[in-house]
C-alpha cells in the first residue's frame, strides 16, 4: 500500500476541490458505507467530532448512519463556533437530520462503535490534557473504534504518538493513506486495519509515495 507525506495529501485535496469536488460529504458517505457494512442497524455509534473538517466527516457520517437507522450520538467537546466552513455545514447538515451533540460523555455510556473524527491528519502538537482524558476513556471501554484518517493522538507524517493516541480497530484513509499510519511505528499500531477510499481523488504522479 502507497504511503503519502500530509503536504502531497493536502495537495490532491486542493485539485480536487479547485475542481468543484465537494469532499466532506464524500468522505461521509464512505466512513458511514464502512461502518453500516459491519454493524447491523440499530447500532449505538459515538461520533466524536473535533474542532475541524475531521469533525465535519465524522458529522456527515453521522447523519447518514442516522438517516439508516443507527443510534448515533454526535460528542463535539470543543463546540461549533470556530468550525470550519465546511464543518460548519456539516454540523448544520447533522441538526437538520434531527441529530443533537453533547459537550460530554454520558457516564455509564459504552458504544457499540466509536468513530474518531477528533483530529485526523492535521494534528501536529500534543493532546491537551481534556483532549487526553476523552482519548484514555474511549480507550478504556474497549469498543471496537474506526478512525476517520489517522488515530488522533498521532503524527500523521512522522509516525509519533502525540500522547496516548486513540487504539483503532480499523483506519479508513481518505485520498490516500499517510505514512504515519503506514509505516512501523506508534501510528502504524494504533491504526488497526488500514482502509482506503480515494473519494474518487487521484493522487498527483509526483506525490513521492512509498510503500
Amino acid at each position: 500500500m502507497l504511503s503519502y507525506p500530509v503536504a502531497a495529501i493536502r495537495h490532491a485535496e486542493r485539485l480536487a476541490l479547485e475542481q468543484g469536488r465537494a469532499l466532506m460529504p464524500l468522505a461521509g458517505a464512505a466512513a458511514a458505507r464502512f461502518a453500516a457494512q459491519r454493524f447491523p442497524s440499530g447500532t449505538h455509534v459515538l461520533a466524536l467530532a473535533g474542532p475541524g473538517n475531521n469533525g465535519g466527516d465524522a458529522m456527515e457520517a453521522a447523519a447518514r448512519l442516522r438517516d439508516q437507522g443507527f443510534d448515533v450520538r454526535v460528542l463535539l467537546p470543543a463546540g461549533p463556533s470556530k468550525l470550519p466552513a465546511d464543518a460548519a455545514r456539516a454540523y448544520a447538515g447533522w441538526l437538520a437530520a434531527g441529530g443533537t451533540v453533547q459537550a460530554a460523555l454520558t457516564e455509564g455510556e459504552i458504544p457499540g462503535l466509536v468513530m474518531d473524527g477528533l483530529f485526523g491528519i492535521g494534528l501536529n502538537r500534543p493532546l491537551g490534557a481534556e483532549w487526553q482524558a476523552l482519548v484514555d476513556t474511549v480507550n478504556g471501554w474497549r469498543a471496537p473504534v474506526l478512525a476517520l484518517d489517522v488515530p488522533s493522538g498521532i503524527d500523521a507524517d512522522t509516525g509519533a504518538a502525540l500522547g496516548r493516541p486513540i487504539r483503532a480497530r480499523w483506519t479508513l484513509s481518505f485520498i490516500a493513506p499517510a505514512r504515519g499510519v503506514a509505516l512501523p511505528g506508534p501510528g502504524r499500531d494504533a491504526a488497526g486495519e488500514l482502509h482506503v477510499d480515494t473519494l474518487g481523488v487521484t493522487m498527483p504522479p509526483a506525490s513521492d509515495g512509498i510503500l
